[in-house]
């Protein structure tokens, strides 16, 4: 019963984006819609975030309601008993409220996507144009079942690293599939074919950025940001004391070793430090590519937002460690990673469409319906 009590929760807060979109004075609505989920899953990952470093990933630690209920209200005679008990301990009503409006926030995005499915499919059996094959909001539709499957795992298995790490890149790779599908619902004014040459360079330059996520979500769920107090030094060293073996050994409880041990803070220096240490390199390359991309107009603005948000990332970056991993600064800091994310999947979107014999609208990789 309270699993459909969840459903309607999150049918209605949906409500609201698809009513926007409704009555919006634009004839493709379709198209504001993809672009408005991308927006609010952008808002979803930094809530995320928000929960993650708030400690209040087991503000309910029963999945997908709390306590076996639709809400920390019907809940909060368990939720006192919880924290009496414990008071340091996860759960509390504030957190119990972060974590459930997380999810709420979580099925409305799911909401908005089925709704994009069914009107996708309705126009190919309509034979209405969309520009669009049904087959690409159905793989969204597949991606966030998935990513709310590794949602539930994230709970019961109590914040282990490897899922909560696999959650923030399902997140992320949902963000940049609406992304690319938004891209290739929006009209493109002018490609140049001589941007296709660089579609390597920018497909290395997402897959670069990529790797660097995955290594600061490891830092993230192992709450490492803080193993290295200074920079650009690391606990006053180029090369500290590190242990790489137990800091990078996947499957493990929070905290432990796979040995069962408490992980030690050479083994979450060396988690720091890895990923300090790649970013020089993400930076660097993504500030050489950006550049060289802004060349073209059509890839001139999304190019100086890679610029923009290198510099903001890094200065984010270099204030969580020598303010002490700020709550508002560190969300910041995870946001803008996914807005990277995003600006990159237009560029190697645009790139993609510069290719002799692509057409800017409907895209080239466009399915006829």
């Amino acid at each position: 019963m309270f699993v459909l009590q969840l459903g309607l929760i999150g049918l209605c807060v949906a409500l609201l984006p698809l009513f926007y979109v409704w009555v919006k004075a634009d004839d493709d609505k379709f198209r504001k819609l993809v672009w408005l989920t991308t927006f609010l899953t952008l808002d979803l990952i930094m809530f995320g975030g928000f929960t993650r470093l708030t400690d209040s990933g087991l503000g309910c630690p029963d999945w997908p309601g709390c306590y076996g209920t639709s809400s920390p209200f019907i809940a909060h005679a368990q939720i006192a008993a919880a924290y009496q008990a414990m008071p340091t301990g996860p759960v509390s009503m504030v957190k119990a409220w972060i974590e459930m409006l997380h999810r709420y926030f979580a099925m409305a995005i799911g909401v908005l996507i089925i709704a994009q499915v069914v009107i996708a499919w309705t126009a190919r059996v309509k034979k209405r144009p969309l520009h669009v094959s049904p087959w690409w909001p159905t793989a969204i539709l597949l991606l966030i079942l998935l990513q709310g499957a590794f949602g539930a795992s994230t709970v019961t298995l109590k914040l282990q690293p490897v899922i909560v790490t696999t959650h923030l890149l399902l997140g992320l790779a949902l963000l940049g599939a609406l992304g690319w599908l938004a891209a290739r619902m929006t009209p493109i004014p002018s490609l140049d074919p001589a941007a296709a040459r660089w579609m390597p360079a920018t497909a290395l330059g997402l897959l670069l950025l990529v790797v660097q996520i995955a290594l600061g979500g490891w830092v993230s769920t192992n709450y490492a940001v803080l193993a290295c107090t200074d920079f650009p030094l690391c606990n006053g060293q180029w090369i500290p004391p590190m242990n790489f073996e137990h800091g990078f050994h996947l499957w493990r409880a929070l905290g432990m070793t796979g040995d069962g041990d408490v992980i030690s803070q050479d083994a979450l220096v060396a988690i720091h430090w890895t990923h300090r240490t790649f970013a020089v390199v993400v930076v660097l390359y993504l500030l050489w590519l950006s550049t060289q991309l802004r060349r073209f107009e059509s890839l001139r603005k999304p190019a100086n937002g890679v610029l923009l948000m290198i510099v903001i990332q890094f200065l984010t970056g270099m204030s969580n460690i020598v303010l002490q991993w700020p709550l508002p600064i560190a969300v910041a800091h995870n946001g803008g990673v996914a807005i990277l994310l995003l600006l990159l999947v237009m560029l190697n979107f645009r790139i993609s469409s510069s290719r002799p014999g692509c057409a800017a609208v409907p895209a080239c990789d466009v399915v006829s319906a």
